[in-house]
This record gives structure tokens, C-alpha cells and sequence, in this order.
């Protein structure tokens, strides 16, 4: 189930220097995520992806399980969401054997927010975005650069004040 607060009236995506929209929601183990509170511990990584059991979303998940430590180390955590169920995701994630949390964004609420949903469906565009201290947008990558969580890890090291925006497909949005 997800659960919202939202503390931005208006979406659009956010780009590095931002502060990201606050959220609380609720995982697929049933754990409040509460961006706010996640931020001050360290880094979040929020990758959204379009769809479980997919060759290019489990690739992308499946790094993110191989470089967690390295995540952990830098005193982050990742948030990995899509608009499939919750349940598809709790399947996927232990799929995948996923140390992180999953949300099923199934009424694309959190999606919205951060506006990255696709154009014509109901469906999360691959986007990653790392988010420091005060909720600020430290890195975006999309398309296929999210694939490879290398430059989302390195970002977790960066500080509010030295956010760069790492590169995306043709520089689009």
C-alpha cells in the first residue's frame, strides 16, 4: 500500500541543486520511508524503473544488489520504485535478493511527483536520483546511463554543495 505526504505542489522532475519533494511511503515489507528523516542519516539513491522481471530493470536492480555495500559505506540507502504492484515488486526484490526496499507505486502517485512517468502509459521512466542532506538533488541519470549504478554510488559521496549532474541520454529530459 502506498501512503503519501505530499510537501510539493507542483511536479516536475527534479534536476541537481533542487530539493527534492518530501514523501513518506510505505514499502513492500510494510516499513514507512520517510525521505526527510532518510536524508539526514545519508544519501538516498531513488531509482525508478519501469518494470519487474525485465531484462534492463534486472540488470540495473541487480547491480544496485552487488554495490550496496559500497552504498552503505558512504552512509547512504536506496529506494528502488516502479508502477507494478506491490506485491510484484516484494517478488521481484527477493528475486533478486535485494538488501534495500522496494515500493509499488501501482497509482503512480510517488511517479508523478517526481515526474518521470512515460508519456502515453502508466509507467516509471528509468530515472535515478541521488538526494543529500536538506533533500537536495546531489546527481539525475536516465535512460541508459541509470543502468549502471556506478555514477549514483559515487555521488553518495558528494555533499549538498558540490552536486553535478551526471550524464544522461543525449542530455534530454
Amino acid at each position: 500500500m502506498l501512503s503519501l505526504v505530499l510537501m510539493s505542489a507542483l511536479a516536475a522532475q527534479p534536476a541537481v541543486g533542487d530539493v527534492a519533494p518530501d514523501f513518506t511511503v510505505t514499502s513492500v515489507d510494510g516499513a514507512e520511508l520517510k525521505l526527510s528523516a532518510l536524508v539526514e542519516k545519508g544519501p538516498v539513491i531513488l531509482a525508478f524503473f519501469p518494470r519487474a522481471f525485465t531484462s534492463g530493470c534486472t540488470r540495473e536492480l541487480s547491480a544496485y544488489v552487488s554495490r550496496y555495500d559500497d552504498v552503505k559505506k558512504a552512509g547512504g540507502e536506496i529506494i528502488a520504485v516502479s508502477t507494478d504492484s506491490a506485491e510484484t515488486s516484494r517478488k521481484f526484490r527477493d528475486s533478486l535478493k535485494a538488501p534495500y526496499p522496494f515500493v509499488g507505486d501501482d497509482k503512480a502517485v510517488l511517479t508523478r511527483l517526481y515526474d518521470v512517468k512515460t508519456f502515453i502509459i502508466t509507467l516509471s521512466r528509468r530515472v535515478t536520483f541521488v538526494i543529500g542532506p536538506g533533500r537536495k538533488v546531489l546527481a539525475v541519470q536516465e535512460g541508459g546511463d541509470a543502468v549502471d549504478p556506478s555514477g549514483a554510488v559515487a555521488a553518495c559521496t558528494l555533499r549538498a554543495n558540490t552536486a553535478v549532474e551526471l550524464v544522461t541520454d543525449g542530455g534530454s529530459r
